[in-house]
């Protein structure tokens, strides 16, 4: 009776075992992602679902690399192999410089792989400059998310929302809405979570939990915003017709857009990086008349000084963000890569100084003499 050879390979494995094995794929893990530093060596295991008769090879495959040459940045062997009867193994890496690189790890299909999971090497230039940039991350964060409560409170003691301006609420509740559309489509949404690394294949998600927080945590305070303009004193403010027809545009934009994605003229990723540009535009032009508002009264009162301290604050951190990952990754392209953050972050400092050379500087006087009738 003839036999495959491999039977003699593990005498002792049961026959069924030795025919689930060969009717069965091998399923491949590696972590997605691994942060060295420049210069620095590092283990990773790889991991089979099955134990093997055979010897499995495994080829690391490059697809994307930050430099011409990816062995420039990390060293990487070719190709690894799994021993007979194990489930996984341990190889070694070396980063050379700071950069990207993307493999991919492929065996032959007759050796019935099932997977071929996607490894994301990521050489900085220093450890301590990433964590430094987590660091700023949280905090920017912070910053930008308790920014809402000042404003809050600043209405509730005065019970009323002169000196803060309809507009500025109306357009800032539609910014969050769109953001918290992306965030939330982007993160949760499988099918567009897939259509993103179809297209973007050496790419990561750029949406992050603290991302789809801080977008639903701001239309909430929006809303309250809102809440309280309906109930506080008022002084017989309404939205500008300026206002409307912006918001007409923008939600006219994202309605045709919508008609297009479902009669599939449009993909639904593209459909939603429109929602992050309508946050963007809505960045672009929501404090303008904020600003208008405390130039004709000539006074910042009604306007939270500690709003836009913590709004200051968040905007630098994130600008310092981005300058540190592309110090760090030496791509200074980051800086621009995420125009919605990037934008985010500039005209809230750009606007914010603006605001506080308002408040301590023109309309100073005008403050303290408002502040002074109140206490009497």
């Amino acid at each position: 009776m003839w036999l495959p050879q491999q039977l003699s390979l593990l005498p002792l494995l049961p026959l069924w075992l030795l025919i689930d094995i060969s009717e069965s794929q091998v399923l491949l893990s590696v972590p997605e992602e691994v942060t060295l530093q420049e210069w620095t060596s590092g283990n990773l295991t790889m991991t089979s679902s099955l134990a093997l008769p055979r010897p499995l090879v495994v080829r690391l495959n490059v697809t994307y690399s930050s430099k011409s040459n990816s062995s420039e940045i990390i060293g990487l062997p070719q190709q690894v192999t799994l021993p007979i009867a194990a489930t996984s193994v341990t190889f070694t890496v070396t980063a050379r410089a700071s950069g990207q690189v993307t493999v991919y790890l492929m065996c032959d299909a007759a050796d019935g792989c099932g997977s071929e999971p996607r490894l994301r090497f990521m050489v900085v230039r220093s450890n301590a400059v990433a964590l430094l940039s987590e660091v700023v991350g949280w905090v920017y964060f912070l910053a930008w998310s308790v920014s809402f409560y000042p404003q809050v409170w600043e209405n509730w003691r005065r019970k009323s929302v002169v000196g803060l301006h309809f507009d500025f609420l109306a357009l800032n509740l539609t910014g969050f809405f769109a953001y918290s559309v992306f965030n939330i489509g982007l993160f949760w949404v499988t099918p567009i979570k897939e259509e993103f690394l179809q297209r973007n294949p050496n790419g990561i998600n750029p949406v992050k939990p603290n991302d789809v927080f801080f977008s639903l945590h701001g239309f909430l305070l929006c809303l309250l915003y809102v809440g309280q303009a309906a109930v506080y004193e008022s002084g017989g403010q309404r939205v500008s017709w300026t206002a409307r027809l912006l918001l007409l545009i923008g939600w006219s934009f994202a309605g045709v857009t919508l008609f297009l994605a479902v009669f599939r003229r449009l993909s639904w990723l593209d459909y939603l990086y429109f929602f992050s540009y309508i946050k963007l535009a809505v960045t672009l032009v929501k404090y303008l008349p904020q600003a208008f508002l405390n130039y004709r009264r000539k006074s910042t009162e009604g306007w939270s000084i500690g709003t836009v301290l913590l709004d200051l604050s968040g905007g630098l951190l994130s600008i310092s963000q981005m300058i540190l990952d592309s110090y760090n990754n030496d791509e200074w392209h980051l800086i621009f890569g995420d125009p919605t953050k990037f934008g985010l972050g500039l005209f809230s400092v750009v606007f914010d100084m603006l605001f506080l050379f308002q408040h301590y500087c023109l309309y100073r006087s005008a403050y303290r003499l408002i502040r002074c009738s109140e206490v009497e």
